[in-house]
């Protein structure tokens, strides 16, 4: 369901049970999203950094439940996942041998700017991607 926000932003707000299978599903939802808002550029890092959320979801939060918000304004995307844990991600250095860890190192060196809040019922995490223009890249 796409909604208009404000004048200038889009909208999509999903609720979600997060399992594995279903995150090929979800990167189809947000690049046909980003499409549909004339985001082709950013597809590819986006995605990545959505599931790389997900993925937390799963390992972290203690419920598969949870919310996946898209906003595109003129400048940039966010999207946040909302889960109910209260524990904040932490970036850290990672392992390189390890087969985990690396999840909020590679959204940190891929998003330009991201976060996490707590809520009421747990917590909101959220990166943002700006546009080429917005981003000091010229466009094509």
């Amino acid at each position: 369901m796409t909604v208009m926000a404000e004048a200038g932003t889009q909208q999509y707000r999903q609720e979600l049970t997060v399992r594995p299978k279903l995150l090929a599903g979800v990167r189809r939802i947000v690049a046909a999203h980003l499409r549909l808002w004339g985001r082709e550029e950013i597809v590819a890092p986006a995605a990545l950094c959505t599931t790389e959320l997900l993925s937390n979801v799963v390992k972290h939060a203690g419920s598969p439940e949870c919310v996946l918000t898209l906003q595109s304004n003129p400048h940039a995307v966010r999207i946040t996942v909302s889960d109910v844990s209260t524990a904040m991600p932490v970036v850290k250095e990672p392992d390189w041998i390890s087969q985990n860890g690396r999840g909020m190192f590679l959204l940190s060196a891929t998003a330009d700017a991201w976060g996490a809040e707590p809520t009421e019922s747990g917590k909101d995490v959220w990166f943002e991607i700006c546009s080429r223009a917005t981003s000091g890249e010229v466009a094509p």
